[in-house]
């Protein structure tokens, strides 16, 4: 069987518009150009729109707390990463280096650090501090491992006192100046570092406790915090003991030497020294035992007073 095709009648249509449909290529719409248009039917129905949603996402990305949280982890892992040394290094420095990292220690365990950083990185702080003291490398480096752990259980109310503390040990590396490959001053860019982020931190009033400032004496390994109660009960003790050294000084300068017999003129001689030493020594007790029970009473007032500073 044959089958016939017809095509449909073409319509009637005028010259220049057949001429023009057939020189005229048909073109293929562009994927998005809908999207395109629609575009920009929104930018003439909100010209400030986008401009307005831009500028909000500038302002929320260059906030310090924006980047304080984005940055806050790999700060810390990088001042654990720079604590991470060679084998016997704290116990290989000189004297004087072991001295600054006493006083870095110090700068940043001391004062009310369960109050101002928490009880974990506190203890943390402590911890780190007395291995420092106590220059056992292999300690530091497992404690210092451990603060990355703590990223997410820092609060917004400790972050600057964090940031403050960081701040004042990372000078103190600073200035042991470059010894072996620059691992004190590696430790000091990434306490620095960290530092400036956390103190840059805002508190807002809800977390906000002001915190008195706290003086500290130190004693070795032994830190002392001074209160106006441990300054009053110190003059206390001070006084009695004044009283209790002028008493003995009295009691041995009304025994007249006439009434004691000696053996011979050499123990006479060292009867007398013994007799003055110990005058001497009761005497000077006495003064100083005054001078320390007034001075730890107006110590007392001021702390009890902190306006007056």
């Amino acid at each position: 069987m044959a089958s016939l095709l017809f095509s449909p009648p073409a319509l009637p249509c005028s010259r220049s518009r057949c001429s023009q449909a057939r020189s005229t290529p048909r073109r293929r719409p562009r994927a998005g150009g809908a999207a395109l248009f629609r575009g920009k039917s929104d930018r003439r129905k909100a010209p400030g729109g986008r401009r307005l949603v831009i500028h909000f996402a500038l302002a929320e990305s260059d906030s310090p707390k924006a980047l304080e949280q984005e940055a806050l982890l790999p700060l810390l892992q990088e001042i654990a990463d720079s604590l991470d040394l060679p084998a016997d290094y704290l116990e290989k420095l000189p004297q004087d280096l072991r001295l600054d990292l006493n006083d870095a220690a110090f700068d940043l365990s001391n004062g009310p650090v369960f109050d101002e950083c928490g009880q974990e990185l506190g203890a943390l702080f402590l911890s780190l501090t007395r291995s420092w003291e106590k220059a056992e490398t292999s300690t530091s480096c497992s404690i210092a491992s451990k603060l990355p752990l703590l990223h997410n259980s820092l609060k917004d109310s400790v972050k600057s006192a964090i940031g403050k503390r960081l701040l004042s040990a990372g000078r103190r590396f600073q200035g042991m100046g470059q010894y072996g490959e620059g691992e004190l001053q590696r430790i000091a860019r990434a306490m620095t570092k960290a530092g400036k982020v956390l103190s840059a931190t805002s508190v807002t009033s809800a977390d906000q406790k002001r915190i008195p400032e706290a003086r500290m004496l130190k004693f070795g390994d032994l830190q002392l915090e001074l209160t106006p109660e441990k300054a009053n009960i110190g003059a206390a003790i001070g006084f009695i003991f004044g009283i209790l050294s002028w008493g003995l000084s009295q009691g041995i300068q009304s025994i007249p030497e006439s009434s004691l017999q000696y053996a011979n003129d050499n123990a006479l001689l060292l009867a007398k020294s013994l007799r003055g030493a110990l005058l001497t020594m009761c005497y000077s007790s006495a003064i100083l035992s005054s001078i320390t029970s007034v001075g730890l009473v107006f110590l007392g007032r001021q702390l009890g007073n902190p306006k007056d500073k």
